[in-house]
Formats: structure tokens, C-alpha cells, sequence
């Protein structure tokens, strides 16, 4: 099934999937996961979003998280989508490179903003660590985050993923938030 957003709005990724809409239940996991530290769901979730990455990711791709800046790992201690794409790393027998972006800029919160407020907020964000663009040249990337809303966070990364010239990049969630009908 295809988004709302992604009919209307271009994204910077070839593709992307996410195995569950963020709602109820998967809502309730996902919150756990980034606030709660409940670490125990990762390998749940992880079998999840392999289960329906995109058919077509090449067996080449480096697996990058979304990053977290570095006020907000030190507050919680952890990077949810890191935890995420390591698990989906050793399952498909891919490269993990969680250091190569790095959120340069502490972004606000994104909850209740419009996809405009937050494709501002988070414009000029993210960034290829310094001496790392090497490991993003040439490869086909799998981009992982926790949850996608309006795609901001993921496009910003995908910017700057092209921008270090990069093949194609795959995104792989584990919930959607979706429109209700």
C-alpha cells in the first residue's frame, strides 16, 4: 500500500516499508522501545520490518540508523533505531555503520508539528560524520528508524546520504503513522 504523502510528496528514497501502522498495540511497542527501554521488543521488531523490508534491497547494503544528537543519547542513554538496525543487520547478514550521520543540530520535538514545521525543524540536521563519506560512496543504503510521520527525519538523512553519493537508499520502519480515513 502506498501513503498519502508519498503520492503527493517526492521522497529522496527508492523505496521504503513498514511492517506496522503506529497505532494501538504497535503504538503502545514502539512508545516502549524509545521511552521505556524496553529493549526486550527489539528482536520482535526486528523480524518484523525484515519480514517486510523491500523485496528488491540488494544484498550489498549498508545498514544505517537514523541518529540520535548526541544531548538526546546521553538522555536516554540509547539510540532505539540503532538497537533496530543492528538486530536487521545480523539477520540479513549486512553491514551495520551506526556512526557514519551524525545530528549535528539539536532538533525540537517533532510530535503535534506540521509536516512543514518538521521538514523545517529538521533541515540541516543531519550530517555525514566528518571522514566517513567514503563508506556511504558507492553502496546501496537501508536506512532504519522506529517511526515514520511525515518522512523528515528520513529525507534529511537520505540528502545527505546522496550527497556523499551514495547508489540507492531503502527505508525500512518499523511503524507508519498514517491519516485516518
Amino acid at each position: 500500500m502506498i501513503c498519502d504523502d508519498c503520492l503527493s510528496l517526492g521522497r529522496p528514497w527508492y523505496r521504503g516499508r513498514a511492517p506496522v501502522r503506529y497505532a494501538g498495540v504497535a503504538r503502545k511497542l514502539v512508545l516502549g522501545l524509545k521511552h521505556g527501554d524496553r529493549h526486550e521488543i527489539v528482536d520482535l521488531a526486528a523480524d518484523w520490518m525484515v519480514n517486510a523490508r523491500p523485496p528488491d534491497l540488494p544484498d550489498d547494503a549498508l545498514v544505517v540508523p537514523v541518529p540520535l544528537h548526541f544531548s538526546r543519547l546521553v538522555t536516554r542513554r540509547y539510540n532505539q533505531s540503532a538497537l533496530l538496525a543492528q538486530a536487521i543487520a545480523q539477520r540479513l547478514d549486512l553491514e551495520f555503520c551506526p556512526e557514519v550521520l551524525m545530528r549535528s543540530k539539536r532538533t525540537t520535538s517533532l510530535d503535534g508539528k506540521s509536516r512543514d514545521a518538521r521538514f523545517a525543524e529538521v533541515t540541516g540536521a543531519i550530517s555525514v560524520r566528518p571522514g566517513k563519506e567514503g563508506r556511504l560512496r558507492d553502496r546501496n543504503i537501508l536506512l532504519i528508524d522506529d517511526v515514520m510521520t511525515s518522512g523528515a527525519t528520513l529525507a534529511a538523512c537520505a540528502v545527505v546520504c546522496h550527497s556523499a553519493q551514495c547508489r540507492e537508499i531503502f527505508v525500512t520502519v518499523l511503524a507508519r503513522v498514517a491519516k485516518e480515513a
